[in-house]
């Protein structure tokens, strides 16, 4: 990426982002995801498409659009085909659209990722909430998609981690300190800093690749609850006849409550 000074800019329908270039490096992938404790080599060559939500969030904030305080509601997050470790890949973006809600403004954006062809290879969709902390009605941010699935008791439970402070640190980046600042936390309204919607999402991920490595998928990802910095999540598989719909994050202690869940659709194995 390039280095110019921000010019910030309050989020509107119609605001393009600045056309970037970006890859994600072998050593940044190997780092992010050590400190999720996750084995990067289950990815191979290709990026953990997760990473494209945080990138995406970036692009906007180089853009001048803040994301300080900001909350993530909905990811659509859509593999054309495989992004590869080092591969050059040009970033666009745009604000689709701005809504008033009771707890502030929802911010709903488009980002994609092309290759030196042209070709869509990531496409991020995202539905934010900027909050209002002025708002007398703390009650809701839009509409509320339904769960993935009915119980949780459908889920087949598979790995489990243990976060810690030190480990949500040395994931997060800079831009959102709810993700790594107590003090900034306690202000946004949560008892400790949060993981980021895309930590959370490596560990659905890193699982989908180590039972499928798919060619392409599409995805809906739900954020549910906060998942803070000193819980334990445990990832959960939903499948049919043997095709998986839907993974969810798993609070471990709290029965019955997701974190972080999605929706597959169109999954294409390699």
């Amino acid at each position: 990426m390039t280095d110019q000074p921000v010019v910030w800019h309050e989020p509107k329908a119609g605001f393009q982002y600045l056309p970037d270039t970006v890859s994600v490096t072998s050593e940044h992938q190997a780092e992010k995801l050590d400190a999720c404790g996750i084995d990067a080599g289950v990815f191979g060559g290709q990026v953990d498409p997760a990473f494209f939500i945080g990138i995406a969030i970036h692009a906007g904030i180089r853009s001048g659009i803040s994301a300080e305080g900001n909350i993530n509601m909905l990811q659509g997050l859509q593999m054309h085909r495989p992004a590869l470790l080092d591969e050059p890949l040009n970033v666009r973006g745009e604000i689709l659209e701005v809504r008033t809600v009771p707890r502030g403004r929802r911010v709903d954006t488009d980002v994609w990722f092309e290759d030196q062809q042209g070709q869509r290879v990531i496409s991020a969709r995202r539905s934010s909430l900027k909050p209002d902390q002025a708002a007398k009605d703390k009650g809701g941010a839009g509409e509320r998609p339904q769960p993935v699935g009915a119980h949780v008791a459908e889920l087949q439970l598979a790995s489990t981690y243990s976060l810690t402070p030190e480990r949500v640190k040395a994931y997060s980046m800079e831009g959102n300190s709810i993700h790594y600042e107590q003090e900034a936390a306690e202000r946004a309204g949560f008892r400790a800093p949060l993981i980021g919607g895309g930590m959370g999402v490596h560990y659905l991920t890193a699982e989908l690749w180590r039972r499928h490595v798919p060619h392409a998928f599409n995805a809906d990802v739900y954020f549910r609850r906060p998942i803070f910095w000193d819980e334990s999540i445990t990832v959960g598989v939903l499948q049919d006849a043997g095709i998986w719909r839907g993974l969810a994050l798993l609070k471990v202690g709290e029965v019955n409550k997701v974190g972080t869940e999605i929706a597959l659709h169109d999954l294409l194995p390699a």
